[in-house]
């Protein structure tokens, strides 16, 4: 008798209550497996956050976290939770993905401000779930945040995630006239702004294309649409000393360096992510 089946059996005759954790998760990855290079850690995912939620796990969640998953969507999604730097999150459709390789930004944020007692201001453009924003409140106990964003939807998200942190969230379009409207002058702007090219949208995998916003994405015909905006933007916005931090996409770093320079700043640093793609750029403005 094969495992899948002895658990089934299991289940069948004594309910979910007679498997033990780890038979649980076992038993859930083998569902999943066909679908996911990650099975049993997307099942040990699953498993957690119900136990955090308190939730009793049923057949129905099961069958429902195994057809999401055939389906395309990433756990996070699912469970509506990813971990990101020392931080949970609470995310949704409307926000990207949290990335391990997006914490490059906090790392360089934290070589340059390396004194975490420091009375921060800090912008973060396209702010998303906030995780960036967040994650560097909670390095930085004295610092502020602003975040802004084009969706409403997303701002509800980051303003779930930041209860209990010194941060205010605005509705704005950098593309926008008015953008600049309302805000102050700044120690620390950051962004993760859409870079990936049009026409490279089709070929993102599906957990992507999918299940992450498309504004949050598109970055224009060469994906440097959000750099050539910002570049003209945001001098205004940053105090003396202070300092700007883009993520950027594969190999766009000469171009948003060109774009930068063209502006009015200088390149400072450029840091690699888990990946060794250069991932992070610094600039100040000359």
């Amino acid at each position: 008798m094969n495992l899948l089946r002895h658990w089934f059996l299991k289940i069948k005759w004594h309910g979910w209550q007679k498997l033990n954790r780890q038979e649980l998760i076992h038993y859930i990855a083998q569902k999943i497996l066909d679908v996911s290079e990650t099975a049993y850690l997307d099942a040990k995912f699953f498993v957690e956050a119900c136990e955090k939620s308190g939730v009793n796990i049923t057949n129905e969640m099961i069958d429902n976290f195994v057809e999401l998953r055939q389906k395309g969507m990433p756990v996070s999604k699912i469970i509506n939770a990813r971990g990101f730097w020392a931080l949970d999150f609470y995310v949704t459709e409307d926000v990207l993905d949290p990335r391990p390789d997006s914490e490059t930004l906090i790392e360089a944020v934290l070589e340059y401000f390396s004194d975490k007692n420091q009375y921060l201001n800090i912008l973060d453009i396209g702010t998303g779930s906030g995780c960036l924003l967040i994650s560097l409140l909670y390095e930085y106990k004295n610092a502020k945040g602003t975040g802004v964003d084009i969706s409403a939807k997303a701002l509800a998200v980051a303003r779930q995630n930041a209860k209990g942190y010194p941060a205010e969230f605005f509705e704005k379009d950098f593309y926008s006239d008015d953008f600049k409207e309302g805000l102050r002058t700044y120690d620390v702007i950051i962004s993760n702004p859409p870079y990936i090219k049009t026409a490279d949208i089709e070929q993102l995998d599906k957990a992507v294309r999918f299940y992450d916003p498309l504004c949050a994405l598109d970055g224009g015909f060469d994906g440097l649409d959000a750099y050539r905006c910002l570049a003209k933007e945001i001098k205004p916005l940053l105090k003396e000393n202070g300092l700007v931090f883009f993520e950027i996409g594969k190999d766009q770093k000469d171009d948003v360096v060109s774009i930068m320079e063209k502006n009015g700043f200088s390149f400072l640093k450029s840091y690699k992510d888990l990946g060794k793609i250069e991932r992070i750029l610094v600039f100040k403005v000359n």
